[in-house]
């Protein structure tokens, strides 16, 4: 039998917390929160549910993804967000997965975006395969904004929906679109790039026809659209911030 530890890293969830813990409840041998100073209930709700709680300050993502696992009794880490929660056929293929052997090092499952009230099944948001159960002697998250599991050996898959309760108001969407765009440039800052003018020209229209055209976003209806514009806005901050980084800095 496969020994698990379910890891989520929380920052002021306790709105989301609950339903995620309510829906590993039974799978993980150990569920560990990483909490980065939350000031509402979020410890509170996790001890309750039987949680271990550590708190550890924020650095970025895969920093805490990965300090978490090293902090985790069992070698075998599940990976979820609090404002994530297990399918029941999700649910039912990892409990089917504890029993046998595991053959590879990390497996990864579809994700399904919740978004302003309606399940999104295209626009380029699903499958979304995210690589979240693996082995920490063979692999890690790297990436500070679109963090990824780097595994040193095969990826299995399992079935059911990993689901992810990503967005219930447009003012949400804005500000992650704000935030997410600052920390984009300033990695691409940080890797040397410094063309930024036509890519900011260039890159939301064809973001839009990539995500409502291509990707079949338009089956999603409005928001579908919704989507594509806010993509296409994520870019255009994106290399507007990285202009203006460019512009800042000292010759």
């Amino acid at each position: 039998m496969n020994r698990l530890t379910a890891i989520l890293i929380t920052l002021n969830e306790e709105r989301n917390l609950p339903r995620a813990l309510d829906s590993l409840a039974g799978l993980p041998d150990e569920i560990l929160v990483l909490d980065a100073g939350s000031t509402d209930r979020t410890r509170e709700i996790a001890r309750q549910r039987g949680a271990r709680v550590i708190e550890h300050a924020w650095t970025n993502y895969s920093d805490q993804r990965n300090f978490a696992a090293t902090q985790a009794v069992h070698d075998w880490v599940l990976a979820i967000d609090a404002d994530e929660e297990l399918s029941p056929e999700l649910r039912a293929s990892l409990l089917a997965w504890k029993q046998q052997p595991a053959s590879q090092a990390a497996y990864e499952f579809p994700r399904r975006a919740r978004y302003l009230g309606k399940w999104i099944r295209h626009s380029g948001w699903y499958p979304d395969r995210k690589t979240r159960l693996y082995d920490r002697r063979r692999a890690r998250f790297a990436g500070t904004v679109h963090e990824a599991v780097q595994a040193d050996g095969p990826v299995g898959r399992l079935s059911g929906d990993l689901l992810h309760h990503v967005i219930e108001t447009p003012a949400e969407h804005a500000a992650k679109v704000e935030a997410y765009s600052t920390i984009a440039a300033q990695e691409l800052f940080r890797a040397g790039k410094r063309t930024w003018l036509l890519p900011m020209l260039l890159v939301p229209p064809w973001t839009i026809v990539q995500k409502f055209i291509l990707r079949a976003g338009f089956l999603d209806g409005w928001h579908g659209w919704r989507i594509a514009r806010m993509s296409a806005r994520y870019a255009w901050l994106k290399f507007k911030k990285l202009g203006e980084l460019a512009r800042n800095a000292k010759p």
